[in-house]
């Protein structure tokens, strides 16, 4: 029998099925029809000796076999992409790409309005996937799954690129007319009220309570939300109290009509950064992502 030859189009086509898991999301990503595309996953069925893609329900799944090639075959891709683009060349207006950056709701609520806003006005080729940050996204960036990751970054992975962008403080946040607003705000008078903590680990305790315990203070915690976005809708419909950050949740907190009041202790602040895996370091197109997350927070240009 024939054997199916590898070749650079059936790698992008590969890339772009197991990111889309979809054979006619892929055909539109890469102007093709779904027959076409579907003899396309044929050949590299083929060319692999693996079904690549199989039905699961209403849906398709990549095999174990797709699974463990896809990192390898996204960085061949991005490899072949530096080649062939000139250094410092980049046109948005011709550029074709989506970018999936992980970040906390709050980070999304910051920067996802002015990257599609920008996207529209001068790459309307690309698109964006922000994704929710979990307990398990430490090897998003090395797998591939994920472009861009945008947090506090405390222990990065050795190969990480990381780019502090700014800072931000914890405000505490309560729904107007809440009790703890009609005298001046205590260490004593904040405990004395119940919390909701906005943890996507669930913890129930951090830096927060390691000062007040110095007090010989302690607060009591209602409970746990995964996202900033929940703990204050939770403090808006209830006399709990929530901390949220001051810049990046103020649209959400202004939105809903909430009040914020500053800690009466000192915490540290929070440096927000962006981080990204080596191999995009040249990559004109993820250069151009970084700038735009860089302007939507008012970041600086460092890195380390």
């Amino acid at each position: 029998m024939r054997q199916t030859q590898p070749s650079m189009d059936l790698l992008i086509a590969l890339d772009v099925l197991l990111e889309e898991a979809s054979v006619s999301a892929a055909a539109r990503r890469l102007s093709l029809s779904e027959p076409a595309m579907s003899r396309t996953l044929g050949r590299i069925r083929k060319a692999m000796g693996d079904p690549v893609l199989v039905r699961s329900g209403r849906h398709m799944v990549p095999t174990p076999r797709a699974l463990a090639v896809q990192a390898e075959v996204r960085a061949l891709v991005e490899a072949a992409r530096k080649v062939f683009t000139p250094p410092g060349a980049l046109d948005p207006a011709a550029l074709t790409r989506r970018f999936v950056v992980l970040a906390s709701d709050a980070v999304i609520t910051a920067v996802s309005l002015p990257l599609l806003a920008e996207a529209a006005r001068s790459a309307p080729g690309v698109s964006f996937s922000f994704i929710p940050e979990g307990p398990g996204d430490s090897s998003a960036l090395r797998d591939g799954s994920a472009d861009l990751e945008v947090t506090v970054i405390a222990d990065p992975a050795p190969e990480t690129r990381v780019e502090p962008l700014t800072t931000d403080r914890l405000v505490g946040v309560v729904r107007p007319g809440h009790p703890l607003l009609g005298e001046p705000v205590t260490a004593a008078r904040l405990t004395a009220f119940e919390h909701v903590i906005a943890t996507r680990r669930g913890r129930t305790s951090g830096p927060v309570d390691e000062v007040l315990a110095g007090m010989g203070l302690a607060r009591r915690v209602a409970g746990t939300v995964p996202t900033f976005g929940a703990s204050l809708l939770a403090v808006r419909q209830s006399d709990l109290v929530g901390m949220t950050p001051e810049r990046l949740t103020r649209p959400m907190v202004e939105a809903l009509g909430l009040e914020t009041f500053p800690i009466p202790f000192e915490l540290p602040e929070m440096t927000l950064s962006q981080a990204w895996h080596p191999r995009y370091d040249a990559d004109p197109a993820h250069a151009w992502l970084r700038e735009q997350v860089r302007g939507a927070l008012g970041g600086r240009r460092r890195r380390r």
